[in-house]
């Protein structure tokens, strides 16, 4: 970056200077601690690269170059990524303070794409272990728990979404239940006889936890609304008390719901209605793990799969 930090900025263009540092800081107050800390960490990170550059100075193909030195220092996709959209926020920031800089350099860049991590799923046979009876817990909350994960991996929701539902969008004569997921959207989703069965033996006891609201659908010992990490907390205690060998959390069910539908109806555009997502891009990979699924089932039977072992 040191062709930049020998070109000076316009009279009165403002400079990446500590002024104009804290004046970002200030700015973030109003957002989430974690949101604060890092974008005023990868502004300071900017300036350090950008050594005495003014802003005005800065081109797309020199952050572009940041990124690359960063990359090359170690950080990963997912940061990287961070990073540009926090120097996004930072130059938006400025040029409303001075119309004068009228482009921002971040505008139309993207970080290095990374290694996309496939999502864990149980297979059937794990399904059908974690969902089997009991092995003895706490009554009514086992009751609760065992509706609970039903309908996870009935319906393929969200932990936020189990968290938020209301006992009047269960509709468990007609099969189906309405979600609110990201953006506020709404979907219908069915829910399976296994999980209505359980859903009807959690509604019969739920009143025995003395309801604080009427709306929640699940409710902890103390009769509130069952927040989404106690929900994670249940599960994994569930998960072993069941014998799995593995760490489960709700979102696992999901991934599990997604990739056992599409590999029993290959119906993409149904597994993404079903799950919510906005675009296909975002199912598409439970294709991904059909075909891990397939390819462990071919090494697995075919003569020809794998290499004999040399006598």
């Amino acid at each position: 970056m040191k062709s930049a930090a020998r070109r000076d900025a316009p009279p009165g263009v403002p400079r990446v200077d500590d002024a104009l540092l804290e004046a970002w800081e200030r700015h973030l107050d109003t957002r989430p601690p974690n949101t604060r800390v890092a974008y005023a960490r990868d502004a300071r990170a900017l300036k350090a690269l950008a050594g005495d550059a003014a802003l005005s100075a800065l081109s797309s193909a020199e952050i572009r170059r940041c990124l690359a030195m960063l990359h090359q220092r170690g950080l990963s996709a997912s940061s990287l990524a961070r990073m540009l959209s926090s120097w996004r926020a930072f130059y938006r920031f400025v040029i409303e303070r001075d119309p004068r800089l009228v482009d921002n350099p971040c505008a139309g860049l993207r970080a290095p794409r990374g290694a996309r991590r496939l999502p864990s799923a149980l297979s059937p046979d794990e399904a059908a272990q974690l969902l089997a009876a009991g092995q003895g817990g706490d009554g009514v909350l086992e009751v609760r728990d065992r509706a609970l994960f039903e309908l996870a991996y009935s319906s393929g929701l969200r932990v936020s979404e189990l968290a938020g539902l209301d006992v009047n969008a269960l509709d468990l004569v007609g099969g189906e239940v309405r979600v609110w997921g990201k953006g506020s959207k709404e979907r219908i989703v069915p829910v399976g006889g296994p999980a209505r069965d359980a859903l009807r033996a959690w509604l019969a006891q739920r009143e025995s936890l003395s309801p604080q609201e009427v709306a929640p659908l699940f409710i902890s010992r103390s009769g509130r609304r069952l927040a989404p990490r106690a929900i994670q907390q249940r599960l994994a205690a569930w998960s072993i008390r069941q014998g799995l060998p593995r760490h489960v959390h709700p979102h696992m069910l999901r991934h599990s719901f997604a990739s056992h539908m599409l590999q029993s109806s290959g119906d993409l555009r149904a597994v993404q209605e079903l799950l919510g997502h906005a675009s296909i891009a975002s199912t598409q990979i439970y294709t991904h793990l059909d075909f891990q699924a397939l390819a462990k089932t071919y090494d697995q039977a075919h003569p020809r799969a794998r290499k004999k072992k040399r006598r």
